[in-house]
């Protein structure tokens, strides 16, 4: 479980801070790290020290422009965030998410990001929106700031817990499909937000906030592969006929002029 276990930091400004990410990663067995346009150097003599012995994580830990590449294959995607948010979003704690990752790990294609973001303003809006829930550690609310490899710890630390609790549990058969990754849902939300432009039910010069809500319900919803092959399918169809519509439409109209 803990393998399919990947941490993704997001613009993260000081070195030392990664380097303490590392050492918290490795304390409780978690190896994948990924950084999405850090804003400083990854490997120095601060993030070394910080480390701790876990330096060959920096080493080996991915960088990538986007949130978006760094997620593409997971199938579960959980952002931090200690803000609340104009738009509700699934909100869980720590403890909560490691009680799922037992299940979320099953599958064969199985990958969970758990994403953090900048040490001064987090993640923004359209990266938590990318993520299917948001975990909050319920901290001090007098003295609710935590440093980032502190935050890393508390829910590395559950996930460990979680992951011990089960190693000695028997195993039950998941008779779902897969579950679509990031990548595939992103496919789909582009696919879904051009036929709703061509239908005229969405106006992106007015959006108010229609893809974000329709984000939502999908991302709680979960689909699996087949699912999400099937909602492609009925916008391919719905495009077709809007297409066909028009067509008609033209046509009436060059009829109606000829007449």
């Amino acid at each position: 479980m803990l393998e399919r276990i990947r941490i993704v930091l997001i613009g993260t400004s000081h070195p030392g801070n990664i380097g303490g990410v590392a050492r918290a990663m490795h304390n409780m067995g978690l190896a994948d790290l990924a950084l999405v346009a850090p804003r400083c150097d990854v490997i120095t003599q601060d993030s070394i020290s910080r480390a701790s012995g876990a330096d060959h994580l920096l080493h080996q830990a991915t960088v990538h422009a986007t949130l978006e590449d760094a997620v593409a294959d997971c199938t579960l995607a959980v952002g931090a965030s200690a803000r609340s948010r104009t738009l509700p979003w699934p909100m869980i704690s720590p403890r909560e998410l490691a009680e799922r990752l037992p299940g979320e790990c099953q599958a064969d294609n199985a990958r969970v990001a758990l994403v953090f973001g900048r040490e001064d303003s987090g993640l923004t809006n359209a990266e938590l929106q990318r993520c299917h829930a948001h975990v909050h550690i319920p901290t001090n609310a007098e003295f609710s700031s935590l440093n980032l490899a502190a935050a890393v710890q508390v829910v590395a630390y559950e996930c460990r817990m979680a992951w011990l609790s089960q190693a000695d549990a028997p195993q039950v058969a998941d008779d779902n499909d897969e579950r679509a990754t990031h990548e595939e849902l992103e496919r789909y939300f582009e696919h879904l937000e051009r036929t709703l432009i061509a239908i005229e039910f969405h106006d992106p010069a007015q959006p108010r906030q229609l893809m974000a809500r329709l984000r939502r319900l999908y991302l709680r919803s979960r689909p699996e592969k087949m699912e999400m092959n099937i909602l492609r399918g009925i916008l391919s169809a719905t495009e077709k006929a809007a297409q066909q519509s028009e067509t008609q439409r033209m046509n009436k109209e060059s009829r109606d002029k000829l007449d």
